[in-house]
């Protein structure tokens, strides 16, 4: 899993030049943002190096647009249902920013010392000379993101009068009683709007000026800043999205519009879990297997909601919850080793039933749709990685009227004791990933999975009792 950007600060390394003569003399050349993005990205794809690292199952698809918008210069709106990992995207894209980048000390705005464009940035840049300080800029410094809601103002992206400056004692009209606002802050840097749709149009207004004239204004002045940066937005696809939409002058001054999805096959989808959750205990490959096919399931289903869609977040909590299932059995039954099991993954319909927006017509079965769905997941999973296996074995222990006992309770040494040696066990458990000396967690869980999935193909009874546990029988 990625790890959460640092709150604390870097330090620009000691030895980069502290004035606007000692910049100069290093050879230093000014590129706007987009050309900083061109190069940086041309580099990357020149040594094959990652340029979109922790963004999985976009290799072929929407990356290949990213890329080419960033070398057109174009800025872009990302087009998708929740949890495409839309927002992902776009803050990875600092890491094609160069990593320490100059600008003049104390600016509101990071003008780069080559380039003052405020009032008093050019007054200091005119007293200085070359001895205009300088400072330098880390690329995670250089990213602003604004969620759009119904109650931002003009204000906050763009910016407005200071009142406290006005009270200072400064002429309504000076420029330095400005407050700027998200947008030119985010100057020589990256700025996303996430959920455009859902700012209202007449602050949508606001942006169009930064996205084709490149420049700000803010109410009656006379003033106008030319920004660099680039603009990226979020949004679900109008035919989802009844709260608002992107206006038409707006959706123009955008050069790229590229359309997000889910992960495309299954390796994709596990991949993504794998990477993403943060399991507090082992979770078998076969159960996330099991947890991919089932969001897959839940995706295409006819009773559930298709343009809202079954975020990524989905099978990223399910994997959590089925992992903490497990967990809580070592804590309750004393368990060295906590390692997850297919009655841990029941509890999922349950906890994750807000995650899925269901057909109008399915009122009050949520939660039986939701179980239906993972037992085929499961019965999938079972026949594609234990096909062709003789599991005679398994039926033969209860063939004598003999019961097994499981459950989320059932310890992993209590569910091996009534088993005690099965033919065909080694080659269950090598088929599984469970290697060849499997811990008593591993093994038990590789036997669940088997009855489980006997119980799915009619080829073992199973009753579930008032208590929680579960019984399997002939």
């Amino acid at each position: 899993m990625t790890k959460a950007p640092s709150a604390i600060t870097p330090i620009p390394p000691a030895d980069l030049p502290r004035t606007l003569g000692e910049l100069r003399a290093t050879g230093h050349e000014f590129r706007t943002v987009k050309e900083e993005l061109r190069d940086n990205l041309l580099d990357r794809l020149r040594s094959g190096q990652p340029r979109f690292p922790g963004i999985v199952g976009y290799d072929d698809t929407v990356l290949p647009e990213v890329e080419r918008a960033l070398l057109a210069g174009h800025d872009m709106v990302l087009l998708g249902e929740r949890g495409q990992g839309k927002t992902r995207l776009i803050r990875s894209l600092t890491g094609l920013l160069d990593e320490w980048t100059p600008f003049i000390t104390g600016s509101e705005l990071h003008e780069h010392p080559y380039l003052p464009l405020t009032p008093a940035s050019l007054r200091l840049a005119t007293e200085a000379g070359d001895l205009l300080p300088v400072s330098w800029l880390h690329r995670s410094e250089r990213y602003g993101e604004k969620l759009a809601t119904p109650d931002t103002s003009v204000g906050d992206l763009v910016g407005d009068v200071d009142p406290i400056k006005v009270a200072e004692g400064r002429a309504l009209g000076d420029p330095e009683t400005i407050h700027f606002g998200l947008v030119p802050r985010t100057n020589r840097g990256i700025f996303a709007v996430n959920e455009l749709p859902d700012l209202a149009e007449r602050i949508q207004v606001s942006l169009l000026n930064v996205l084709e004239e490149r420049d700000i204004q803010v109410r009656g002045y006379q003033l106008r800043l030319p920004l660099d940066l680039l603009l990226v937005a979020s949004a679900n696809p109008e035919d989802y999205t009844n709260r608002g939409r992107i206006i038409t002058p707006l959706k123009d001054r955008f050069g790229a519009e590229i359309r997000t999805h889910y992960p495309v096959d299954l390796e994709l989808e596990t991949a993504l879990i794998r990477q993403e959750a943060s399991l507090v205990a082992s979770v078998p490959e076969h159960l996330i297997d099991v947890l991919a096919r089932y969001t897959r399931g839940v995706r295409e289903s006819p009773s559930v909601d298709t343009r809202s869609g079954v975020s990524a977040r989905f099978a990223i909590a399910a994997a959590e919850t089925v992992a903490a299932s497990a967990l809580r059995r070592a804590g309750l039954r004393g368990e060295r080793e906590a390692v997850a099991r297919i009655c841990d993954a029941t509890s999922v319909t349950s906890t994750l039933r807000g995650k899925v927006e269901f057909e109008s017509g399915e009122e009050g079965r949520e939660t039986e749709i939701l179980a239906h769905l993972l037992r085929v997941a499961t019965a999938e999973t079972f026949r594609d990685r234990l096909a062709g296996l003789d599991l005679s074995g398994f039926t033969d222990l209860v063939a004598d009227g003999a019961i097994i006992q499981t459950g989320d309770l059932v310890s992993a040494e209590d569910l091996l004791a009534q088993i005690t040696t099965v033919p065909g066990l080694a080659k269950v458990l090598d088929r599984l990933g469970l290697g060849d000396a499997p811990s008593p967690g591993q093994a038990a869980s590789g036997v669940e999975f088997v009855l489980e999935g006997l119980h799915l193909t009619r080829r073992l009874a199973k009753e579930l009792t008032d208590d929680g546990r579960t019984l399997y029988g002939s």
